[in-house]
């Protein structure tokens, strides 16, 4: 289970998220989604440390870390039980796709090699990338760079994958096969929370949705609840941009 309790972050006078409250149960699949400038991306950077939270508590399985002052190792714990998938894929240019999932195994979990390349050569298999094992980022289209993201990832067997936007920096065409591997891995438990423009995807991928908006959690339900009968207005604004009129009951 993933616990987010009052979790606030600052940049300097901005504050971006103000009080957010978040349980994600474990299996679950979480679609956030809001406006830019919602605090959407950030709440996913400070669930791992990528960016440290102001105050706040956060809650990964075994592990409890108060934000406001955290040791180094319980943020090295809380990294190790999370794996983050990044708009621009930050692969490493001079590394195969092998490499780049093998890295982690090797260098931060001290798998042995043999068994390292063994896990990374099944997960890539699993992405739909067997024929790309040796190819080099720049020899990738986007989608295929952000599976190897994916495959990344899922080498880590971490508590829960964040996806932040893995779409947009996709041209649309190549959208749907990075989407088609994220639904194939929900359905094996795997405990995900992703931020996505996709309202489809959304709505047909995910188990709990979460709008946001000006740094708060405006509403959060079930897809159909938030989908079709939203009861918060700035929710129903926000959704008339990408559902056809009259498709949710008011």
């Amino acid at each position: 289970m993933i616990k987010l309790k009052q979790i606030t972050k600052s940049f300097g006078k901005n504050q971006v998220l103000k009080g957010i409250d978040l349980v994600v149960e474990k299996g679950e699949v979480v679609a956030i989604l809001g406006p830019s400038g919602s605090g959407k991306t950030t709440l996913l950077r400070c669930i791992n440390y990528l960016e440290k939270p102001s105050d706040g508590e956060i809650t990964i399985a075994d592990l409890t870390v108060q934000c406001k002052r955290p040791s180094k190792k319980e943020v090295h714990a809380l990294r190790g039980k999370t794996a983050m998938v990044f708009q621009q894929y930050n692969l490493f240019r001079h590394k195969t796709a092998l490499e780049n999932v093998m890295e982690g195994l090797v260098v931060v979990q001290k798998v042995p090699k043999e068994e390292a390349r063994k896990r990374s050569v099944e997960l890539l298999e699993k992405v739909g990338l067997a024929g790309k094992l040796d190819a080099y980022p720049s020899q990738l289209s986007g989608g295929q760079q952000q599976r190897v993201g994916i495959a990344r990832a899922l080498a880590l067997n971490p508590e829960v994958i964040l996806f932040d936007e893995p779409t947009s920096a996709l041209d649309p065409e190549l959208v749907g096969e990075v989407l088609g591997v994220i639904r194939k891995i929900a359905k094996e438990g795997i405990t995900m929370i992703i931020v996505t423009h996709e309202m489809g995807f959304a709505q047909d991928v995910a188990n709990h949705v979460v709008f946001m908006d000006e740094g708060v959690v405006v509403e959060e339900g079930k897809p159909n609840e938030i989908f079709v009968s939203p009861k918060e207005e700035r929710t129903k604004q926000f959704l008339k941009r990408f559902t056809p009129e009259g498709t949710y009951s008011i």
